[in-house]
Formats: C-alpha cells, sequence, structure tokens
C-alpha cells in the first residue's frame, strides 16, 4: 500500500493523532509495569512454606496476669491435646511461616566474623515439631528428646551463653548458602560469638515475614517457649476436614486447664495464610482493574477517532471508489493508518516503560522490568487497535462511489 497518502492525512491532524499516540504510550507504560507487578504478586501467592498447610492448624494463648509453672502447665497443655479425637500430632513453635512479624538471627561461620554471612529467622520448637510441621528432613537428623529445653530453662542457666553449644537444623537455602561446596550437617556456625552444631537440613523453610531477598534462610533451635512466653500450639490433624471441629476442642480444652486464659489466635494455616496475602490479592484485582480500564479508554479513544475522520473523509472516500478503490483496499487504509500510529505509542511508551520501572525499583524495591513484558505489550496493543478500528473502517469501506459528486 502507498504509505504517502496516509503520512498526508496524519500531517493534517497531527493534535488528534498525537493525543492518541501519547494515549497508546502512557497506557503501555502503564500496563507493562501493572502486568509486572502482577506476576511478582502471584509468585508470592504460591510459594512454598514448606509446612504441611492442609492439615495443620493452630492456638495461641497467654494467661491474664505473671503465673507461676508456665512450662509445667505448657507440658499438660501437650498432653491434653494429643488427647483430641482427629489429633496426630502436637508440637510448640514461636512462629510459623507467612505471618506478621518474626523472629530473626545473623548467623556467621567464624565467632569474630565482621559482617554475618546471612541473616535467618529463628524458629524455636518442641518436641515433635518437624514431623508436626510437615518438614522434609534432607540430611542429618531431628533432634533427640533430650535435647529439647525450654527458653526459661536456658535463661535460668545464664541466659545468651547457654545457647552457646546448642545443635540447630538449617533450611536448605540457608545450608547452602553457608556451605555452597559441602555438606552443612556436622558443621560448626555461629550466632553472634555463640557456637551453633548443625545436625540437620530440611528442605524448605520460609521465614514469617517475606522482606528482602533471603526469605528461606531459617534456622531450627530445640527451644521452646511456654504459653506465657508466646508460644503457640501447632496441631497436625488427621482428616483437613476436622479442623474446624479440632480447633473448637482445642480451645475447650486450653480453657478447662486455665479458665483465666486469653485466646489470642485460632485458625487453620491455610486461613491463617490467606489473611496474609489479603493485601496482595486486593492490588491483584486492582491493578488487573486499572489496565483493563486503561485498555477500554485506549480503545474508545480510538474508536472516536478513526469514527470522526472517517465522517470527515467521506467525500474522500467516495472519489477513491469511484477511481476504482475496492473496499477491502479503504478498509487496509484505514488499518494501516491505525498501526503506524499505535507502533509509534509503542516505542514511545516502551521508553516510558523502563523509565517508570527505574522510578519503582528505587522506592519501591522491585525488579528491572524484564524484556519479556515490551513484546507482550506491543501485540496487545497492536491487536487492540486493529479491533477498535475495525468497525469505522468497515463503515469507511461501506461508502458508495456516489458520494463523491454530492456537493
Amino acid at each position: 500500500m502507498d504509505m504517502l497518502p496516509i503520512l498526508s492525512a496524519l500531517k493534517r491532524h497531527k493534535i488528534a493523532a498525537a493525543l492518541i499516540l501519547l494515549e497508546i504510550a502512557l497506557s503501555c507504560a502503564i500496563i507493562c509495569n501493572a502486568l509486572f507487578i502482577v506476576s511478582q504478586r502471584l509468585d508470592t501467592l504460591n510459594l512454598r512454606s514448606g509446612v504441611d498447610e492442609a492439615h495443620l492448624v493452630e492456638i495461641g494463648s497467654s494467661s491474664l496476669g505473671n503465673q507461676d509453672g508456665a512450662d509445667a502447665r505448657t507440658l499438660q497443655d501437650l498432653a491434653a491435646l494429643r488427647a483430641i479425637p482427629g489429633v496426630d500430632g502436637v508440637a510448640n513453635s514461636n512462629q510459623l511461616p507467612f505471618q506478621n512479624g518474626s523472629w530473626n538471627t545473623a548467623l556467621a561461620l567464624t565467632p569474630d566474623q565482621q559482617r554475618p554471612t546471612l541473616n535467618a529467622a529463628q524458629y524455636m520448637v518442641g518436641a515433635n515439631a518437624l514431623k508436626v510441621m510437615g518438614l522434609k528432613l534432607l540430611a542429618g537428623r531431628d533432634f533427640r528428646s533430650e535435647e529439647y529445653q525450654s527458653y526459661g530453662e536456658l535463661e535460668a542457666k545464664g541466659g545468651s551463653e547457654a545457647w552457646s553449644g546448642l545443635p540447630v537444623i538449617l533450611s536448605k537455602a540457608a545450608a547452602d548458602k553457608l556451605f555452597p561446596d559441602g555438606s552443612a550437617v556436622g558443621k560448626t556456625i555461629y550466632m553472634a560469638n555463640l557456637s551453633l552444631n548443625v545436625i540437620g537440613v530440611v528442605d524448605t523453610l520460609l521465614r514469617p515475614g517475606l522482606m528482602g531477598n533471603d526469605r528461606s534462610n531459617s534456622v531450627i533451635f530445640p527451644v521452646w517457649e511456654n504459653f506465657d512466653e508466646g508460644g503457640r500450639y501447632l496441631i497436625h490433624v488427621a482428616n483437613p476436614a476436622d479442623r474446624a471441629d479440632v480447633l473448637a476442642k482445642a480451645e475447650a480444652v486450653l480453657l478447662k486447664n486455665d479458665p483465666r486464659r486469653l485466646i489470642w489466635r485460632k485458625t487453620t494455616y491455610e486461613d491463617g495464610r490467606a489473611d496474609y496475602f489479603a493485601a496482595d490479592r486486593d492490588m491483584i484485582s486492582l491493578l488487573l482493574l486499572v489496565c483493563g480500564l486503561l485498555l477500554l479508554v485506549t480503545a474508545l479513544g480510538i474508536v472516536g477517532l478513526t469514527s470522526f475522520w472517517v465522517s470527515q473523509r467521506r467525500r474522500q472516500i467516495g472519489v477513491r471508489r469511484a477511481l476504482g478503490a475496492t473496499r477491502g483496499n479503504i478498509l487496509r487504509y484505514f488499518q494501516t493508518e491505525n498501526f503506524l500510529i499505535v507502533t509509534l505509542g509503542i516505542v514511545l511508551g516502551m521508553a516510558l516503560a523502563f523509565a517508570l520501572n527505574v522510578v519503582l525499583m528505587k522506592f519501591y524495591e522491585l525488579p528491572r522490568l524484564p524484556l519479556a513484558y515490551l513484546p507482550a505489550g506491543a501485540i496487545a496493543l497492536w491487536l487492540l487497535g486493529q479491533l477498535s478500528v475495525l468497525g469505522p473502517a468497515m463503515r469507511a469501506a461501506a461508502v458508495p462511489p456516489v458520494v463523491a459528486t454530492r456537493s
């Protein structure tokens, strides 16, 4: 097709063409970055926690006022919870993946290391915790029964110094970072100047909060907190359908053991995870809505502009038809014209997309925009442009040659 008539027509309508071009460019920039953010959020929503989510429920409680014998009553609680029908395991832990707030600690390879090798989530668990949580042991062994101690016992032995020499289990991510050239089992690591003996490695155990890039680094201690110190009870249910019933019975059992107890958390793990990611799901919905509205506004702009141009050029179209142009020629003319405008808008939009991504990287720690999103956005806008121009172009193609004779 001869491009000169198209370029000549666009020169006569510079402002209108420039406005549509700018609208397409802004849509391209915003949509590419919005879809990238959506993909990042979807990846986060689908992260594996490492625990047996379908069978796990948790319940947290505290006493109203200071009471003596919290360790003994915690052991009593654990025994009572194990007796509930449908329960095949109970343990206590200070935290779980995908929860607000996190215990963390720095780990190093030498006691005098100036900068720690990594920062890890600090899980403190009671007996049978690995089995109850559903963690997969890749190397080494689980804690032995005699290795478990209460947090209060360690404090009574000498505070932080009593932690030196404790056995620990690492997540695979933490073990690989600490010892990339060999097995971590049997090695010694350091928490400040306190030595820790690595006895095992589990497959995956994410930190509670997902801030930063070290979300997969975790270390597990055989140190459990009583319910007054912030520990919570983890219950592994044999049948996921019984989770609500088990939770209700667990609450009744705990209140029977201590009527003055305050239950501050009671949920299935899946419900707790859903609550944690509620804001991410809302952001995904909002960004998809924005993308949809941008595409709609862009499509309406193309339809409106092309319809206006068709009405302004009816006599010219009639002359071309009288000189032998077919309906297909007229249709291709408007489609080609639209394709040129959209292409220029996409080129400008790609530059704006990278500029917007730089701003997001600086202020919101978003990764660099992958190049794959640019051709994907270009194809989407090209298809949108061709579909939007199709209706007005077909009306233009239907203009009869006799229009050329009218004044």
